[in-house]
């Protein structure tokens, strides 16, 4: 009966989508208040509906409901209960239910929390998202439905892919859903400004909190991925240039650019075109995300679905509001007005090439992706575009990136002295240069980590440089710490988010340090790797909730001495009648680790080991945890959030476009 409920529920909160997409619209067109009205309740129930209906599916997966097929195909009774919770959107029709409950709790939020926004761009904001919602519960009911039935009933279910029973699937993907999805927001705004015309500085501050939350949980959402790559599949890579990675990565990118094309907006009411522009791609990348990996035209260990209906039907989505927005955009962008007037050496033209150069990273990313596939629908040739591509491409274009970030923050708005702030880099610019000279002469090998990690240094010092100029008249202690305390919570966050960058940077540039091993030993026998020895003391059996493995109980020593113990494994899931390696991570100084694969065990006792050092390693993801907290600490500067956005709202407001 639960089951049924949770169906019905979807059934209601399409019907009401529909009824919001298409009464609020109209208010809007007519200046009627009360069709506006109806926005914002719909919006609360169509979440309230979509949340019923995700409840039952838990619902039946913590119950072991094996009469609903979704449950029978992705559970076990044995399954632990965390995964009996996750496994409802490891699987296609389960996270699509979660995307449509992501995309009705934005709109929800929008309506409970927009009291200082203009009815009838509320209104309208609203109904773009539900037509956003209406499409994607019509594609659930329509070719996933997650409460599908079975008869008769099976004793026992088929259990989770072995590769999602891991606490990465508990929290992966929902922050890159609510960063994908929060883009559908930021969509919305440039759909609502379109149609109304109301396109000024204070639709900018609308729009940040929600370009910046996007962001904050989608640079959580591909760190966590990232890692979760790193420990289950057992190669020690981090991030292999699959086209699904790609795909987040494509959003992350242009939202990254909306989030600075909108700071100009709102500053001096300039970049209108670019602004727009952006929302409008941040989201339609993210649908893209969305037809690649349910489609069925790529085969990834990231991909749900291999239905054409399926693929076909999201690609209609894809082409309805990709083509219809950018249609909407080509008729309204003659009419904007290019706004405040900079001179190219400011920060304004600091964040024009910031936007200039992002938006070509993330087109040579789009190529690299989508070229084999398209090449293979006209020719039926296959060719494999991977990392050498990519390194050869997209990393020349982000070096420049990182030379200019801490450059724009020294500009002034409207006209800036570049030879002055040249000068006050010159401390970050000889830390980094005496870095690379350092690290050269002690690590040796190749010269690109060195001048890779140089330009990390160089960037992690810059981006405090302003934050320093603002301290630096301060004659006391304490008078130091109440001006720091002083200071918008905005600039804090800059500063923390472009120095995350940079900390990520050096991780990824202290790879090209690390050791690699692929030895065959027995238990007690010593292998050296890197500063470290690793030794298999034994191999011991054990039992899980749904699995059996053989865990390899290993010390790592230094110099003799016992300095950290871990335990890889291999498991084997007897219902899927699958093994899988659960490696040995150990992190061990400064971000350092040692990381322990079994590939294969012999049937005389002996171990094919995959081992490696990887030194600073752990600092790739801990600046991607420095990046979203600098995105969070913005978030919360209240007097860039809200104030300035009320007081810009009771001004007179500029005539719509025509």
């Amino acid at each position: 009966m639960i089951v049924e409920i949770g169906h019905y529920a979807l059934v209601l909160a399409l019907a009401l989508a529909i009824v919001q997409a298409l009464v609020p619209l109209y208010g809007a067109i007519r200046r009627d208040g009360p069709l506006m009205a109806v926005a914002q309740p719909a919006a609360v129930v169509q979440f309230l509906l979509v949340a019923l209906s995700f409840a039952a599916l838990t619902h039946a997966y913590v119950m072991s409901d094996f009469s609903v097929v979704n449950v029978f195909e992705n559970s076990h009774s044995l399954k632990p209960l965390i995964y009996k919770f996750s496994g409802v959107w490891g699987n296609h029709e389960g996270s699509m239910l979660l995307w449509v409950l992501i995309l009705a709790l934005f709109g929800a939020t929008v309506a409970l929390f927009s009291r200082g926004m203009p009815d009838d761009l509320r209104a309208l904001v609203l109904a773009v998202q539900s037509w956003v919602s209406a499409a994607f519960l019509l594609f659930v009911l329509l070719t996933s439905n997650p409460f599908a039935r079975l008869d008769p009933t099976p004793l026992e279910g088929r259990d989770l892919n072995p590769l999602l029973q891991d606490p990465g699937l508990a929290i992966h993907p929902p922050l890159l859903y609510i960063g994908y999805v929060g883009f559908s927001i930021t969509f919305s705004f440039a759909a609502a400004a379109l149609i109304s015309g109301r396109i000024d500085a204070a639709w900018a501050r609308y729009i940040r909190p929600w370009t910046l939350g996007a962001w904050i949980f989608l640079t959580l959402g591909i760190a966590m991925g990232s890692y979760w790559a790193y420990y289950t599949l057992g190669w020690g890579g981090f991030w292999f240039w699959d086209p699904v990675e790609n795909a987040s990565l494509m959003p992350w990118l242009a939202g990254t650019a909306l989030l600075h094309s909108a700071a100009v907006m709102e500053k001096r009411d300039a970049l209108k075109i670019w602004t727009i522009f952006l929302a409008i791609l941040a989201f339609s990348l993210s649908l893209l995300g969305t037809f690649l990996v349910r489609s069925g035209v790529l085969t990834s260990v990231h991909s749900f679905a291999s239905d054409p209906q399926r693929g076909v039907f999201i690609l209609g989505i894809l082409v309805f509001f990709i083509g219809g927005s950018l249609a909407l955009f080509a008729v309204r962008a003659s009419a904007l007005k290019p706004g405040g007037i900079f001179a190219p050496v400011s920060r304004e033209g600091a964040l024009v090439l910031n936007n200039l150069l992002l938006t070509t990273s993330c087109a040579t990313v789009f190529i690299g992706t989508l070229y084999p596939l398209a090449l293979e629908a006209v020719t039926g040739e296959k060719i494999s575009v991977g990392a050498p591509f990519f390194n050869l491409t997209f990393g020349p274009l982000f070096i420049p990136i990182i030379l200019a970030m801490p450059f724009g923050q020294m500009l002034a708005w409207k006209r800036g002295d570049l030879l002055g702030a040249a000068q006050r880099l010159v401390l970050a610019v000889a830390i980094g240069v005496a870095g690379m000279v350092v690290l050269e002469a002690v690590r040796g090998g190749p010269v690109m980590p060195a001048i890779l990690a140089g330009l990390a240094l160089y960037l992690i010092v810059g981006s405090f440089v302003e934050i320093y100029g603002r301290l630096r008249g301060a004659k006391t202690l304490s008078n130091m710490i109440s001006r720091a305390l002083g200071l918008p919570r905005s600039a804090w966050g800059t500063a923390l988010a472009h120095a995350g960058v940079g900390i990520t940077l050096f991780g990824l540039a202290a790879t090209g340090w690390g050791v690699e091993r692929i030895v065959t030993v027995r238990p007690g026998e010593p292998v050296a790797v890197g500063p470290y020895e690793v030794v298999v003391r034994e191999l011991a059996p054990r039992d899980g909730s749904n699995f059996k493995e053989l865990v390899a109980h290993t010390e790592v020593r230094e110099a003799g001495r016992v300095i950290a113990q871990m335990d890889p494994s291999r498991r084997s899931f007897t219902t899927r009648t699958m093994v899988r390696t659960e490696a040995g991570i150990v992190t061990l100084g400064a971000g350092g680790q040692i990381y322990m694969n079994i590939a294969d065990v012999r049937v005389d006792g002996a171990m094919d080991l995959r081992l490696y050092w990887k030194p600073y390693v752990a600092l790739i993801w801990l600046g991607c945890l420095i990046m979203s907290l600098g995105g969070l600490l913005s978030l919360s500067d209240r007097r860039l959030r809200i104030g300035i956005a009320q007081r810009a709202s009771l001004r007179p407001q500029a005539a719509p476009a025509e």
